[in-house]
């Protein structure tokens, strides 16, 4: 039960913090849309590209990296922001593997759209 509230608070401060968080001024990142986008490959396409640093596997330093990438009209990435990281080289590894991962379009009424997601 706790960790289910914890779980609920992180989503609600994650969801606040990308409503009100745009890349360059005058870009309009949606913060969801109809149709979501996802990894071309699933999120096991973006697992594949992770390269774990040596330094954070030599002191046992492992946990989640928390980012947002602005995916434009077309799936690729504009810019990748860490929201929550563990330093120690994951959080540059994570930032790399989203990077270079394509994506499915997010869709809102069918016209592809740019979007801030959260990964």
């Amino acid at each position: 039960m706790k960790s289910t509230r914890i779980f609920l608070a992180a989503l609600v401060w994650l969801i606040m913090l990308t409503n009100n968080f745009s890349y360059n001024e005058g870009d309009e990142y949606l913060a969801c849309a109809q149709k979501m986008p996802e990894p071309v490959g699933g999120i096991q396409a973006i697992i594949k590209q992770v390269k774990y640093p040596e330094f954070a596997k030599q002191n046992g330093i492992e946990g989640k990296v928390y980012l947002l990438a602005f995916i434009k009209e077309d799936g690729s990435i504009e810019e990748v922001k860490v929201v929550k990281g563990l330093g120690f080289g994951c959080d540059e590894a994570a930032i790399s593997a989203v990077k270079s991962t394509q994506f499915i379009p997010a869709e809102n009424e069918g016209k592809k759209v740019k979007i801030k997601y959260s990964i």
